[in-house]
């Protein structure tokens, strides 16, 4: 799977991604939209993380999601 199927299918991913970062509003994940540098962004606003500890984050999040 890549990233493209997330954003195509990003309803079908949005719960996932509210439950491994519960403070993502549900506006939040509606700008996201599936793209992957607005999640990441997104992240390090709510949750103050270096770049590379998100980057990461997503991607062991992406992981778990095949």
């Amino acid at each position: 799977m890549d990233w493209n199927r997330v954003e195509g299918n990003w309803k079908q991913f949005k719960g996932a991604a509210k439950e491994k970062w519960g403070k993502l509003t549900d506006d939040d994940l509606n700008v996201i939209e599936g793209r992957r540098e607005q999640l990441e962004g997104k992240l390090q606003q709510r949750y103050g993380f270096a770049k590379d500890q998100i980057h990461k984050d997503v991607d062991d999040w992406f992981k778990s999601l095949k």
